[in-house]
């Protein structure tokens, strides 16, 4: 196969018009035929998402491929730590088989933090032992987030000893780091951590490069959203800088990926070649990865893009295969195997019911962010109606309640603010990191029906209104996290059940489902919610929910 085209050396930073030759899935042969010519297409290496869990997609990897090539993206460097958490190795090894169905090139990680902490129930653990098994595997590039920040700190053995492993295997060790400033810093990245994707503000990034962190992960999710904080690091750290979406949900898949922020950074009047780095470079480099950057030898894995102003994605490369073209996915349609581990009674609205211990009462409440994983902690006077603390729409404090998914155990309930639901209620068993059930809601009934319905699907997102009755459903059998059909399928399912929450629902948050998703995730601060009950990330200890 021969090419004529723009090409973007990202190493000596030139645009020539080139002539490409491809054999048996390599570049053979980078022939520079002229300068630059307008009339024809560029080509350049893939875009690589450095930091991903492709189980937030609620598609399988071989799905997640299909979606993702439409963008050039040709490569990530992907976190199995959520199925991690629900079938420990098993899962690990379920999503490296699955990748190979297709030639999208996943370097994953050995999930460090199995689970996240001690104060939720996780279904599996993924012990030191575990940890080399993995590591000794081809498919296994690097040591995922460390989010176990505190355990480096105080040298805990096992965190240590997982650290010491990667080292000896000779792979990097990604961090997991929000707001850890000074010479916790500084001891967080000398133990040997390479990357953190947690930096929320430019001053908290800035600094822990200048304590010597290799890189920097600008990251735009379908939560998180830090690339307008982050992306003036790029003037000065072009070098150490790579972009990431770490949680990206199926409708924002479809509309874009990594070409997104690129075409943002570029409009906002970045450097070309520094842009591209991030976006292809950096990440190839720290982890090593078999991803070809357009030079002889290299395996045949670039993109071409129609002009350097509107930087559309005109078709995508893979060991010489175009897998996609003017915005159609030539991947296959693949089924994957159902996994799974659910084990949970149906609830009633009396497992919700929380019982007031005095005729005034002030309750914590967790105060969600829009674009931000973190929370706030707020108290505040409760409502109580017949005796019981419950939601109040009208001050938007709605019940939150977690479920444990693994065995029979008490509901765990408490309050939290910005969700915005004047009725129903939602509930998902996509809830980082221990993916039990987690819901928040109106009125007790509405919870527990949304509730059993994740339940009775063994898995899945759901919402219900309590006006008319109507309840939607995505279920999620693979683990309680993915679906086993059609990525595009889902993602248009996913939106439909999106838009009832925010218009049926009059739920404020731009992504609701992502947002319920994290507030159990007690490894980032301030306030979250646990199966075991209401948890203080910044002691990180349980607290108490209301105050007499």
């Amino acid at each position: 196969m021969f090419l004529t085209a723009n090409l973007l050396n990202l190493f000596d930073h030139t645009i020539n018009l080139a002539e490409i030759q491809v054999v048996d899935k390599r570049i053979v042969s980078v022939k520079i035929i002229g300068e630059e010519q307008e009339d024809f297409s560029y080509i350049m290496p893939g875009f690589v998402d450095a930091h991903v869990h492709i189980e937030s997609s609620m598609l399988t990897p071989a799905q997640f491929a299909r979606l993702a090539v439409v963008h050039g993206t040709v490569a990530t460097v992907s976190d199995p730590h959520e199925i991690g958490n629900v079938l420990g190795v098993a899962g690990v090894e379920y999503m490296i088989e699955d990748a190979r169905q297709v030639p999208f090139k996943f370097c994953f990680g050995a999930p460090s933090c199995v689970p996240a902490t001690t104060f939720e129930t996780a279904g599996a653990v993924i012990s030191p032992k575990d940890v080399r098994k993995l590591l000794s595997m081809k498919e296994i590039g690097y040591l995922a987030e460390m989010m176990n920040f505190p355990g480096v700190l105080y040298e805990q053995e096992d965190v240590m000893m997982k650290i010491r492993l990667a080292q000896a295997f000779n792979k990097p060790i990604d961090g997991h780091a929000p707001g850890l400033r000074g010479q916790d810093a500084k001891k967080y990245i000398e133990a040997g951590i390479t990357t953190d994707h947690e930096c929320f503000t430019y001053d908290e990034a800035h600094e822990k490069l200048q304590l010597g962190l290799s890189y920097v992960l600008i990251r735009e999710g379908s939560a998180a959203k830090n690339f307008e904080a982050l992306i003036p690091l790029m003037s000065q750290y072009p070098n150490r800088l790579m972009f990431c979406s770490d949680d990206k949900h199926p409708d924002n898949l479809v509309e874009g990926h990594i070409n997104q922020l690129v075409k943002r950074a570029l409009a906002k009047g970045f450097a070309l070649f520094d842009v591209l780095r991030a976006a292809c470079l950096n990440p190839v480099l720290h982890y090593r990865l078999s991803v070809g950057l357009l030079r002889e030898g290299d395996p045949a894995d670039f993109i071409l893009v129609d002009n350097l102003q509107d930087f559309n994605v005109l078709s995508t490369y893979i060991n010489g295969e175009k897998v996609a073209e003017n915005g159609i996915t030539f991947l296959p349609d693949l089924r994957s195997p159902i996994v799974n581990q659910f084990d949970c009674r149906r609830i009633s609205p009396l497992d919700l019911r929380l019982e007031a211990p005095a005729a005034s009462v002030t309750i914590q409440v967790i105060e969600a962010l829009e674009g931000q994983l973190i929370t706030n902690a707020l108290e505040i006077a409760a409502l109580i109606e017949d005796g019981c603390i419950v939601s109040d729409t009208e001050r938007d404090i709605l019940k939150i309640a977690v479920v444990n998914r693994y065995q029979a155990a008490p509901v765990a309930v408490g309050f939290i603010k910005n969700f915005g639901l004047k009725q129903g209620a939602i509930a998902s068993s996509v809830a980082h990191d221990s993916h039990n059930i987690i819901a928040v809601g109106c009125d007790d009934e509405s919870l527990a029906r949304a509730i059993n319905l994740v339940i009775d699907s063994q898995g899945g997102i759901s919402a219900v209104e309590s006006i008319f009755q109507k309840a939607l459903e995505l279920p999620l059998p693979i683990a309680g996290l993915m679906s086993d059909k059609d990525g595009y399928e889902v993602a248009e399912k996913y939106t439909i059940i999106d838009n009832f929450v925010k218009q049926q629902l009059s739920s404020s948050l731009a992504s609701p489902f992502m947002t319920l998703s994290f507030m159990g995730l007690l490894v980032i601060p301030s306030l979250k919610m646990s199966d075991l009950g209401l948890f203080d990330g910044q002691k990180f200890s349980f607290t108490k929910l209301y105050f007499l």
